[in-house]
């Protein structure tokens, strides 16, 4: 089993106005064969955090401290991170001209692994997770997410979850932009990992309709850079008729 740990996590970001705290103490204890939903209004701290724990250069950590199977994740450079095990879903996927989905996919496991996949079997592989996510063959020859729609970028970044094979997923409100049969597909995809796998999952998302595809273990508010509230997925059905009103009453928007 592998467990992703996070604890007092202090981030801080560059904006117009000067440095400003995002996450102000968020712990959080992930393991595989989990599922944990973060939900939150906007400007709480959600997808800092996703970005944190993947690396990304634009926010600072100022405290705490995030390790993944004992090794200090903040010691690791990006590419560290997507061998130890962690993968990252983007809410909004980057188009990549001149590179082909198969050769990105193809280059991405080998850097991973170490070594080449076996060409055969990793081409009825990628056949047969496309088929399974209702993505058109000829994407594979198509640039990576150019000219690609909402939910084929989001097909997309499930694909590369399903032929990765990471430990631990984060996944970057995937359900934002998908219309209802698209997001079921890509639920199922998530789910499809998660049997296949053991794969640990949090999930971060504005609304609930996602879980009712993916049934979260755990739920988690962040408000204001904060876990303001834990529980089970009774937590999220009474977020879904209460909204989060009851936590932004006492605190003030943290930010983005």
């Amino acid at each position: 089993m592998s467990v992703l740990e996070i604890r007092d996590l202090h981030v801080t970001v560059e904006t117009d106005e000067g440095t400003t705290p995002i996450l102000n103490g968020v712990t959080l204890t992930i393991r595989t064969g989990e599922t944990h939903a973060i939900m939150g209004p906007n400007g709480s701290g959600k997808s800092t955090l996703a970005y944190t724990i993947a690396g990304h250069p634009k926010y600072t950590v100022t405290g705490g401290s995030i390790t993944f199977d004992g090794e200090d994740v903040l010691a690791m450079s990006v590419d560290e991170r997507a061998r130890a095990g962690l993968f990252l879903a983007m809410q909004y996927p980057v188009e990549i001209p001149g590179v082909t989905v198969t050769n990105f996919l193809r280059t991405a496991k080998t850097a991973i692994e170490g070594e080449a996949p076996a060409l055969r079997t990793w081409t009825k592989d990628v056949k047969e997770s496309m088929k399974n996510l209702r993505m058109d063959p000829k994407f594979a020859q198509r640039n990576v997410n150019e000219g690609f729609s909402g939910g084929e970028k989001k097909r997309h970044e499930i694909l590369q979850l399903e032929l990765l094979k990471p430990k631990i997923a984060v996944l970057d409100e995937t359900d934002s932009g998908l219309d209802v049969d698209a997001l079921k597909i890509v639920s199922e995809g998530v789910n499809r990992a998660k049997e296949n796998t053991g794969l640990g999952v949090l999930l971060i998302t504005h609304y609930t309709r996602i879980l009712r595809y993916i049934r979260p273990d755990f739920v988690h508010v962040m408000v204001a850079g904060r876990i303001a509230e834990e529980g089970g997925p009774e937590l999220a059905d009474r977020l879904e008729s209460e909204g989060y009103d009851r936590y932004l009453e006492p605190v003030a928007d943290a930010g983005a």
